[in-house]
């Protein structure tokens, strides 16, 4: 009785062990990653600027203890990303040039883990509104800046950040995702006074 059960067991192990033993590795997986509908609403407060931002975003004021008036961030809870949205008046040509190089340090401070940084001018004259857009490629900690100015009074520097790990490979399509709502709150960006 023993030795019968040994060999059903043995029988069973063989079986399992059967059929194909040709073995190949499973390509590395990711989650799905489901996207909303891209629909817009008007930002509008006391701040300078108005701008339209994806309805399932959210934008409050900056609680940083060293953040201004008008600093805000516009937050991707489902991607676990924020835009940083820093507004400063210019008083002078000084203060404009610091500012501008200011948002050129920023983006290039990304060198180190960034594989190019690409720089694009934006140029809307007929709502005086000039800029520059910084794509930062490779596994940098933003992937994405901007600035916008009319050159004389006001100006807004932009920065998006996700807060995990920089891995290009896996934020790719959100970044795609979050780039085009950047495009349309830059078309819709105007100054108010």
């Amino acid at each position: 009785m023993r030795n019968l059960a040994l060999v059903g067991l043995m029988a069973l192990a063989f079986a399992a062990c059967g059929g194909n033993h040709d073995y190949s590795p499973k390509p590395r997986g990711y989650f799905r990653i489901p996207f909303p509908k891209k629909e817009y609403q008007q930002y509008i407060s006391d701040c300078p600027f108005t701008f339209q931002y994806p309805k399932y975003a959210t934008v409050d004021q900056d609680h940083d203890k060293n953040a201004k008036p008008c600093w805000l961030n516009v937050r991707f809870p489902q991607f676990n990303g924020t835009l940083h949205l820093s507004y400063e008046q210019i008083t002078s040509k000084e203060v404009f040039n610091k500012l501008v190089e200011e948002a050129h340090t920023f983006a290039f401070k990304h060198t180190v883990k960034a594989t190019s940084i690409d720089e694009g001018t934006i140029a809307y004259p007929d709502r005086k509104l000039y800029g520059i857009y910084y794509t930062i490629d490779g596994n940098a900690a933003s992937s994405a800046q901007f600035y916008l100015t009319d050159s004389t009074k006001h100006y807004l520097r932009c920065s998006l950040y996700f807060y995990n790990e920089p891995r290009i490979d896996s934020i790719q399509p959100v970044l795609n995702f979050i780039k085009k709502d950047m495009d349309v709150m830059i078309a819709t960006f105007r100054w108010k006074r």
